[in-house]
């Protein structure tokens, strides 16, 4: 897309103002949130859905969670993951804000492939993952398990600054984000695509 196109397809749903303080907030961190066409589709996934039960890897300052929590039921529990307190302090704030109940959230803090694995098969309805992007292609496995058949999996930032389609680039990071794709693609477990919002959002539906 074109620079303007690109500007008004991330801009088509604007922000109110808890998700722009969130954002702020999240920027201050050094935790860069999804943009705002990203969360857009979480929102729509999760309304799509009726997403009662998701896990989030990567709580940042809770943007992702905003969006996915707009789409949810109202009886819908987010658990979100981070090892970072001061990114999880900063979510609980954005929630506080946007008037979410707090029985809504269960904030974990710790590293998601510690965490993960404590986590039960088959109970879940989305899977979000936005977090080290190193550990991508092991996120894929624990959230495939963790899934229900019909749940999505998605991962946010798979297109990396554009470094993703320039072979010039092997930085460990570029070099996951292009395994994580490769690996879902290939998995006949799931149903995937690529949509080109923000840094690219890979979603998939598990099958079966």
């Amino acid at each position: 897309m074109d620079a303007p196109t690109r500007e008004y397809v991330e801009r088509y749903l604007p922000e109110d103002a808890v998700v722009t303080a969130a954002r702020a907030r999240g920027v201050e961190l050094g935790c860069v949130p999804i943009g705002s066409g990203g969360g857009a589709a979480l929102r729509f996934l999760a309304a799509a859905l009726q997403a009662k039960a998701v896990v989030e890897i990567g709580t940042g300052a809770g943007v992702g969670a905003l969006y996915l929590l707009s789409g949810m039921p109202a009886a819908g529990v987010l658990t979100s993951i981070d090892v970072e307190p001061e990114h999880q302090r900063a979510a609980r704030l954005a929630f506080a804000e946007a008037g979410i109940a707090v029985s809504r959230t269960r904030l974990i803090m710790g590293r998601a492939l510690e965490v993960l694995p404590r986590l039960t098969d088959g109970a879940y309805d989305l899977v979000f993952v936005d977090a080290a992007k190193s550990e991508y292609p092991r996120y894929l496995e624990e959230g495939v398990r963790l899934l229900r058949p019909g749940g999505v999996l998605a991962f946010d930032n798979v297109l990396w600054h554009g470094r993703v389609v320039d072979p010039a680039h092997r930085d460990p990071d570029t070099v996951a984000m292009r395994e994580v794709a490769r690996a879902v693609r290939d998995d006949d477990r799931l149903v995937p695509v690529i949509l080109p919002l923000g840094d690219g959002l890979l979603v998939a539906a598990k099958v079966g």
